[in-house]
């Protein structure tokens, strides 16, 4: 089995509890909305992608804003939740390979998904959003880069989530390092926010925002 293997069926294990955890999480993170609300606006009424979708929160936020959205998720115990919940089109996928034609988005959204690439994985994502995205396509990427027990560049791996066996790593990402390499993939920075956690709200890691344009030509 594959490390992204591990990493959907951990997810499917965990999917209820997590859902339970984060489905209205959006309500209490007004920075959060902040910045969906700015992508909503900034790609417009073309299609969107809501990548590594989880119970799908994210992509209703932004059904809700006008803007027609498709969920994904590499778990199809979580893509199913996501359905359920948010009555968005889900489907199962992995980042690193899209399924999804040539240019046919305006936006992409992805919100924590990138901590369990490693490296070369994140590479091969950050390319497959380049692809994607028409030309002036807009991606939003949000990442955990410390907390308390890891700085960045660490990453943590658990087996048991919830009590559940699992098999996840979260990496902790450089911000800056990440803007490097999506610019590498054709993806040019136009807006940064970095932030210190909501307490008791989420879990208490610093984060960053990652707002970036598909070059033209």
């Amino acid at each position: 089995m594959t490390e992204r293997q591990r990493t959907g069926r951990s997810y499917d294990r965990v999917a209820g509890d997590y859902a339970a955890q984060i489905l209205d999480e959006l309500k209490h993170k007004p920075f959060d909305r902040a910045m969906l609300d700015a992508f909503a606006e900034i790609a417009g009424r073309g299609s969107l992608a809501d990548v590594g979708c989880g119970p799908g929160h994210v992509g209703a936020y932004l059904a809700g804003r006008g803007v027609r959205t498709v969920g994904m998720d590499l778990s199809p115990g979580m893509c199913a939740i996501a359905r359920k919940a948010s009555s968005l089109p889900v489907c199962a996928g992995d980042m690193t390979a899209l399924p999804l034609r040539t240019r046919s988005l305006t936006g992409l959204v992805c919100f924590y998904a990138v901590i369990h690439l490693d490296a070369d994985q994140r590479a091969a994502a950050y390319r497959e959003f380049a692809r994607v995205l028409g030309e002036g396509g807009v991606a939003l990427i949000a990442f955990h880069t410390s907390d308390s027990e890891n700085r960045t560049g660490e990453s943590r791996t658990i087996d048991e989530w919830w009590g559940h066996d699992v098999n996840l790593t979260f990496h902790f990402l450089d911000a800056d390092g990440e803007v490097l390499e999506l610019r590498e993939a054709g993806l040019q920075l136009i807006a940064r926010l970095d932030r210190s956690p909501h307490a008791r709200l989420e879990h208490e890691s610093n984060r960053s925002y990652l707002f970036v344009r598909r070059a033209r030509g």
